[in-house]
């Protein structure tokens, strides 16, 4: 695949940048809008944008939000006058008190989605959130006919919202468009097509393999792929933040470190802030970019959706994105790992039964 294609993709890291570019690409929708989102807080972002949309309801503009009912910080009465001029806003999955409730209540829609008008869409991983400002991020505006696919993922996963019980199968069937694939998760212990797409890619790399997340939590196979690509030579570097915001998943995921490391896996610590970037590179070539973390939580408990293919413009974007990254960071340290308080691993060994949860 070459940018002779239609499909422009463009890449931002900066919320001073894409959070205007979000903004404009609203002001000037004249059919729909629809959003998809994880967070949709009640801040001056949030505020920003649904004042926003209220506008283009005014306009006979079609708006659709889904939002998560645990993430989102918000509620009915926020968006109130957006739905009183014809706006439909659901939220995914109230949060019940039942005998089951941890397992049902721990199944969220973390996607971030804004489609608008057949023409444009926007996914990766930020919310519409103002503390998003003090992150790394990463968000690609998508510009081309795809969009209307994302639609369609929407509209689907709208039907849902409120269910326990659907097909699984369906909701995970990936989805072509001109040699691209949209991939779709769902809580599913048995259905990650997610997660197999990144084994595949690992198993397949034979140069090198980029990997930025916030959350570093990978599967006993994952890790493996990892490793033995490092052993056969592939240049795999991990880069994930010093300090995330979820301070529990830094100490069961520093576990796994050494045992990388021990294998020639590259690992970087971001400083400069959180690091919410989720986004991956095989061969300098294919592709995974989207909402999924690299962790047991979003293969296993979540709505995820990630855009994997080639395309030479992109890449190039994401390794600039890639270097910057490198620059503001510090490789992880195997003998300081060795040499780590007893009691840090007392808690490592405590939270692993738990890993599935972070």
């Amino acid at each position: 695949m070459t940018d002779s294609q239609e499909l422009k993709i463009k890449m931002f890291s900066d919320p001073m940048l894409f959070y205007p570019a979000i903004l404009n690409d609203i002001k000037n929708a004249a059919r729909y809008i629809y959003i998809e989102m994880y967070r949709f807080r009640n801040d001056p972002i949030g505020i920003r944008v649904r004042d926003n949309l209220i506008k283009k309801c005014k306009e006979g503009v079609q708006v659709k939000l889904l939002i998560d009912s645990w993430g989102a910080s918000s509620n009915a009465a926020f968006f109130k006058d957006l739905t009183d001029l014809g706006g439909e806003v659901k939220f995914f999955k109230k949060i019940r008190l039942t005998w089951d409730a941890f397992t049902k209540n721990h199944r969220r829609d973390h996607r971030k989605i804004i489609v608008i008008d057949d023409e444009i869409t926007w996914m990766g991983s930020a919310n519409i959130s103002g503390y998003a400002f003090n992150w790394r991020e990463s968000v690609f505006r998508i510009e081309g006919a795809m969009a209307a696919s994302f639609k369609d993922i929407f509209l689907e996963n709208k039907k849902i919202y409120n269910k326990l019980l659907y097909d699984k199968i369906a909701y995970t069937r990936k989805v072509n468009y001109d040699g691209f694939q949209i991939i779709r998760d769902v809580p599913s212990i048995k259905h990650q097509p997610i997660q197999r797409k990144y084994l595949a890619l690992i198993q397949k790399a034979e140069k090198d393999i980029f990997l930025e997340t916030p959350y570093f939590l990978p599967g006993s196979k994952l890790r493996k792929a990892l490793m033995e690509a490092a052993d056969r030579g592939v240049n795999v570097n991990i880069i994930i933040p010093k300090k995330s915001d979820v301070h529990v998943l830094d100490i069961l995921s520093g576990k796994y470190l050494g045992d990388l490391a021990e294998h020639k896996v590259k690992i970087h610590f971001f400083l400069p802030q959180n690091l919410h970037s989720k986004i991956f590179l095989v061969d300098r070539k294919f592709f995974m970019v989207g909402s999924a973390n690299f962790d047991y939580r979003s293969f296993r408990y979540q709505h995820e959706i990630c855009l994997f293919g080639e395309h030479k413009g992109l890449n190039r974007q994401m390794v600039r994105h890639f270097n910057l990254s490198l620059k503001d960071s510090v490789p992880f340290d195997y003998h300081n790992w060795q040499k780590r308080p007893r009691m840090q691993k007392f808690f490592e060994r405590l939270l692993v039964p738990f890993r599935h949860l972070f």
